[in-house]
């Protein structure tokens, strides 16, 4: 590689591509800076693919009077809404109430703040419920309430903000590792490591961003070398999957007598993701796994309300994240505050780490980051992003255009057109565009999934490997046997755009 590839310079280099670091990049990229973000595995492959997959305002927070970060999240729930109508949708949820617990006053109460603490452009008002006994729940519980909140896609959004940065002139390089960061002339050099290749490219920015998330604060005193001026404690939240628990499309939130609470949420047509846990994680984020007694927790939680008893054996699937909370000093992991940190240390060349956030936030986050950057570039533009729809998402709405896709692609069976609706919206227009036939979209994998989908999301949303597809990017996962899996993993394996320089970034 030559000298002055390896010494490009960038305004802003990015560590990080989970929901944080796209957001960020994604906004610096559109106020004219030049960015680079780099990420040592898959876009959302830790702590944001790990999600509840809620856009909501955090009901609970309410209790801990976090009303800031309430009000600001339910701000959000409606511009998300707007700007990403393809992988954001309300949902409704059921609250049961029981005597022994959080009294109904305080339910009422916290519902009404809930619904008026920000405007709602869409959303209705939350209200009473009884229950008659012939539905999922135990007879015992014969009342509660209904309110709404939303659901949210989140590891498409992260794709969708670095395809958005991408396209807004960003440098977005994934399964790149940043291994050292040092300051030459009060500037960052920067070396990263291309984790399938083994090269190497060192930059220049004139500030660097530390949005690694479980390893922000590993990454400010091992790569960059200096002092963390805040420190984190590192919570996992475990998530079971199970078959469908109710007919309709509302979810649950579960008052368990410890206090938390737990969610029952309509999953992907057949199933029902319940979670989440909190408990204190020591260890390689990487490596976080559900604990048995997770697994009794919320299964317990579960079958004090539902008619229907579960246990392990079925549990069809797990996942686990880590997620980094500011240490405030709280003793239980559930009062430990979910609102975000920035640490702009400027004793030295310019680096700014974020710590904590939730993925309702990240927008605002995202603008609290450029705030603070500001006084380093003379020239940044305005924020942006509140009224940008991000890609795919200019459809009136999922249902009107798993019509269009029946009207024009009449080949396609239902659940792909409604999958494609609730994944890519216009997007998916790129690798349809011209085909006439099922057969047009190349060898089927299963489960809708096509070579021309495989092909699109390789070539332009970073997908290298079959976990990136099936988990990540189509959530077809739960859908594919061991055979469908190896064929595309053999698909994969032979894939003449995998090769060379193409790992490190999509095609443009």
């Amino acid at each position: 590689m030559s000298a002055d590839v390896e010494q490009q310079r960038y305004d802003l280099v990015v560590v990080g591509g989970g929901i944080n670091g796209t957001g960020i990049a994604n906004d610096a990229a559109g106020r004219g800076l030049s960015v680079l973000l780099c990420e040592q595995a898959d876009l959302a492959s830790a702590t944001s693919s790990s999600s509840s997959k809620l856009i909501h305002g955090g009901l609970r927070y309410l209790e801990h009077r976090e009303f800031r970060l309430v009000r600001e999240a339910l701000r959000e729930r409606e511009v998300m809404l707007r700007k990403a109508p393809h992988i954001v949708w309300p949902l409704r949820f059921i609250l049961p109430h029981q005597p022994h617990l959080r009294p109904g006053w305080m339910i009422r109460t916290g519902l009404f703040i809930y619904d008026h603490l920000s405007r709602r452009d869409s959303l209705p008002n939350a209200k009473r419920l009884k229950f008659d006994g012939n539905g999922p729940l135990v007879p015992e519980i014969q009342r509660g309430y209904e309110y709404s909140d939303c659901w949210v896609d989140d590891a498409r959004l992260v794709v969708l903000n670095a395809l958005q940065a991408q396209e807004k002139g960003a440098d977005v390089r994934v399964r790149t590792r940043c291994i050292d960061a040092r300051e030459i002339d009060g500037e960052w050099e920067v070396t990263l490591e291309n984790r399938l290749t083994g090269g190497r490219d060192t930059v220049r920015a004139k500030a660097l961003v530390n949005a690694s998330g479980p390893w922000v604060e590993s990454f400010v005193k091992g790569n960059a070398q200096r002092e963390s001026r805040y420190g984190i404690r590192m919570i996992q939240g475990s998530h079971l999957i199970v078959s469908r628990l109710n007919d309709d499309e509302r979810a649950y939130i579960l008052q368990n007598r410890d206090g938390r609470i737990v969610f029952v949420l309509p999953y992907q047509q057949h199933y029902s993701l319940i979670g989440t846990t909190d408990r204190r994680y020591e260890g390689d984020p990487s490596q976080v796994g559900i604990s048995e007694e997770e697994t009794d927790y919320l299964l317990d939680v579960l079958n004090s309300h539902f008619v229907k008893k579960l246990g392990r054996d079925d549990v069809i699937a797990t996942y686990s994240g880590v997620r980094p909370l500011c240490d405030d000093e709280s003793e239980s992991p559930s009062a430990m505050t979910r609102d975000y940190t920035l640490d702009l240390d400027r004793h030295g060349a310019p680096m700014l780490s974020i710590f904590g956030g939730k993925i309702t936030t990240y927008r605002k986050l995202a603008e609290a980051a450029m705030q603070k950057l500001e006084p380093l570039f003379e020239t940044l533009g305005a924020p942006w992003t509140a009224d940008a729809i991000l890609p795919g998402g200019d459809i009136d709405s999922r249902a009107a255009f798993a019509e269009r896709l029946a009207r024009e692609y009449p080949f396609l069976t239902t659940d792909q057109r409604e999958r494609f609706a609730s994944s890519y919206g216009t997007l998916c227009l790129r690798f349809l565009e011209g085909r006439e036939s099922q057969a047009a979209l190349g060898y089927p994998f299963g489960a809708g999934l096509t070579q021309v989908e495989v092909d699109y999301l390789i070539k332009r949303e970073w997908a290298r490997t079959s976990d990136d597809i099936l988990l990540r990017r189509t959530k077809l996962g739960l859908l594919f046997d061991a055979p469908q899996r190896q064929a595309l993993d053999s698909y994969l394996e032979g894939h003449p755009h995998l090769a060379g320089h193409a790992l490190n970034s999509a095609a443009v």
